[in-house]
């Protein structure tokens, strides 16, 4: 297969297609090395984590010059992937010894009945990632598999496969085994299928529509999954927000890798009392993007990724308008600057018959709404089949934590667009609804690549009726022992 770069259309890289033959060969090869990884020490796992921190901090101007000419992204977008797979390695690296040791739990007779918690590796787990973060979806799914024990089957998207193959170079330099993170080439519906139609345990992220497909199969298969899937993400800014900083956040929230972000804000709710100030200083903010092709920082939006995506764009945009929405700012294509770029959108007056309404965008493009109270806001924030993130923007924290905790959506950031959540790897982030299952980040993201097994040993007594009691006798006495245990909790 022959990719070229979004930045100008030319040829940039001729790779091979895997077989699912090829993936066949792949798990066999991963499950043969999956045994004496999961045996290695924990810490020493992670300490090739954190070479790789390392590494990657060192060779940063390759690695992002990669996921430029892949994903056509701006720099300063392509170097917020690097910070996050670098925090995500950090992390993980450190907290997996300690999440992953067994643990005491109380038994049913305190000192007779002994129980430890023990965490197994699943086995083989098959990641399948999409285009839009080459590097961080690319390889920040398999960092926490890895550390869990198991070994890892991962097919990037055919449009960002070099950034992945970068990384799993340096991975290699950093003192990974062989075979222990293979990575195969090729399609979804024949390479991407044949990766999770094998895996011990399934990693996806994409669309809804074939995360419901990927979910489907794993439970006909009786195999766990994380799927993290489609949002249309909402953005509040209350009456009393500082409108400064708001603007701001939501110019980095709606154009952020041109809006090809999961977490990207597609739905900006203005209250009445700030939305004309809010617009009068958003939209020139937005129309002073740079929008450029090179490898530096001196540009604020890149190109969208594809000709789909910008076909994508194109088609909600012209139809919403046709609808009777108004463009306030963007709005058209800009094939002078390269084949795919878009200029940054903002819209009002989009209605619910339209696409754009309902439907992830995916692009540089942001709606906006006017609402007249908090409560407004949030049945408008809720009014949708999604819950990734969403946006709260108010200076007084308590209201706006109330808010959040009534946004159906897996995280809220309260002042921030979504580094805030995203970056805090210590907490969990995924969806809600249509928006996905299971969650990346905090020590779920690393358990749930595990089997918990329970090992409960008996000492002195037996459990069952004693020799010569009764069964009712049995059952008497239990009874007094259950009520004085509780009693006992109470104090």
């Amino acid at each position: 297969m022959t990719t070229t770069t979004p930045l100008t259309g030319r040829p940039l890289a001729r790779l091979p297609v895997s077989s699912p033959q090829d993936v066949e060969l792949a798990y066999i090869g991963a499950r043969a090395v999956q045994p004496s990884w999961e045996q290695l020490p924990a810490r020493l796992r992670g300490q090739i984590l954190l070479d790789f921190h390392d590494l990657l901090l060192d060779e940063q101007v390759a690695m992002l010059d990669l996921i430029q000419l892949e994903s056509g992204k701006a720099r300063l977008h392509a170097f917020e992937e690097l910070v996050d797979v670098a925090q995500v390695s950090r992390y993980y690296a450190r907290r997996a010894p300690g999440l992953l040791r067994p643990r005491h739990r109380p038994g049913l007779l305190p000192l007779l009945t002994q129980v430890v918690e023990l965490r197994h590796a699943k086995g083989v787990v098959g990641v399948v990632a999409p285009w839009n973060y080459p590097l961080s979806m690319g390889i920040t799914d398999a960092i926490p598999a890895l550390l869990a024990g198991n070994a890892v089957v991962l097919r990037p998207d055919p449009q960002t496969s070099l950034t992945t193959l970068y990384a799993l170079d340096l991975l290699r330099r950093a003192g990974l085994p062989p075979r222990v993170l293979q990575v195969v080439l090729g399609p979804g519906p024949t390479t991407g299928a044949a990766v999770l139609d094998r895996a011990d345990y399934v990693c996806f992220t994409g669309s809804t529509a074939t995360g419901r497909q990927v979910a489907s199969a794993a439970a006909e298969r009786l195999v766990g999954a994380s799927l993290e899937l489609g949002g249309k993400n909402p953005m509040y800014v209350a009456a009393d927000a500082d409108l400064d900083r708001a603007v701001g956040g939501a110019v980095r929230a709606c154009f952020s890798s041109a809006g090809q972000m999961c977490l990207s804000i597609e739905r900006l709710y203005l209250h009445d009392a700030i939305a004309e100030e809010f617009l009068a200083r958003f939209i020139p903010a937005v129309r002073a993007l740079r929008l450029g092709t090179n490898l530096t920082y001196d540009a604020d939006l890149g190109s969208l990724t594809s000709a789909a995506q910008l076909q994508r764009v194109e088609r909600q945009v012209d139809q919403a308008v046709r609808a009777g929405a108004t463009v306030l700012t963007g709005g058209r294509a800009r094939p002078d600057i390269g084949p795919f770029f878009y200029e940054p959108t903002v819209l009002s007056g989009v209605t619910e018959e339209m696409e754009l309404c309902r439907e992830e965008t995916f692009g540089p493009v942001v709606s906006s709404y006017r609402v007249d109270s908090d409560a407004e806001a949030i049945r408008a924030a809720n009014d949708t089949a999604y819950g990734l993130s969403a946006s709260i923007w108010s200076r007084d924290l308590a209201r706006a934590r109330r808010i959040a905790t009534s946004i159906r959506a897996g995280t809220v950031n309260v002042n921030e667009g979504y580094a805030a959540a995203h970056a805090s790897t210590a907490a969990p982030m995924g969806g809600m609804k249509a928006s996905g299952l299971g969650r990346r980040h905090g020590s779920q993201g690393l358990l749930q690549y595990t089997e918990a097994q329970t090992v409960a040993a008996q000492r002195g007594i037996g459990l069952g009726v004693p020799p010569g009691m009764t069964g009712r006798a049995f059952a008497d006495g239990m009874t007094f022992g259950l009520r004085a245990m509780k009693e006992l909790g109470r104090r």
